[in-house]
């Protein structure tokens, strides 16, 4: 009977003693609960403070140095104003300079082909082809070209080569065996580009 006593004491014991520290944990979980809305109560008034000092601040500044720097913002924008302005005037300039050379080499293309074509009437007939004054004819032409050549002027391969809207106009097709089908058989007109840029289209007949 004494041990059983004993056994029963002592488990009643236990049970306080964990019933305490149940309510310990309890009373721990509710200061931590109501600790958190006031350091969040907290945190916000250090950052209306830190406002309030910035506005006060603010308000200490000597009115020269804010004078300065507007002055300095209203350089600033002015400065990156102009330099837009020139970047697009040096655009236009560019492309006046570029669209005007474009019309001058257009003109003078009818030209040449005027010179190509008595350059060749004048290879048929054997007398005209040593005449000093087909001669002279051929040197201007032979001249012509490399100026053009110096400026970025250039003929476009036709004659053999694979068609290509981008630089040919085919006008008719052709059955032909001496060249594949799709291969230009036929240069009726020369193209010129002008800095890899078309200023004239090769007008051409195409193999079927």
């Amino acid at each position: 009977m004494g041990k059983n006593k004993d056994k029963k004491k002592t488990e009643e014991a236990a049970e306080e003693t964990l019933k305490e520290e149940q309510k310990e944990e309890a009373a721990g979980e509710e200061q931590t609960g109501t600790e958190q809305p006031e350091e969040k109560e907290g945190e916000e008034e250090e950052t209306a403070a830190g406002e309030e000092q910035k506005e006060e601040d603010r308000e200490k500044e000597d009115p020269r140095d804010i004078k300065i720097a507007e002055l300095n913002d209203k350089v600033v924008r002015q400065m990156a104003e102009f330099d837009n302005f020139r970047k697009r005037t040096d655009k236009e300039k560019s492309e006046m300079f570029s669209n005007g050379e474009k019309t001058v080499i257009e003109a003078i293309l009818p030209v040449i082909d005027n010179f190509e074509r008595a350059l060749e009437m004048a290879g048929k007939d054997q007398e005209k082809k040593d005449d000093p004054f087909m001669e002279g004819m051929d040197k201007v032409y032979k001249q012509l070209l490399d100026e053009l050549e110096k400026l970025g002027v250039k003929p476009i391969e036709a004659l053999g080569a694979d068609f290509d809207p981008n630089l040919h106009n085919a006008v008719m097709q052709e059955d032909t065996e001496d060249y594949e089908s799709g291969k230009v058989c036929k240069e009726l007109q020369k193209g010129y580009t002008l800095n890899d840029s078309v200023v004239r289209h090769s007008m051409v007949s195409v193999a079927k």
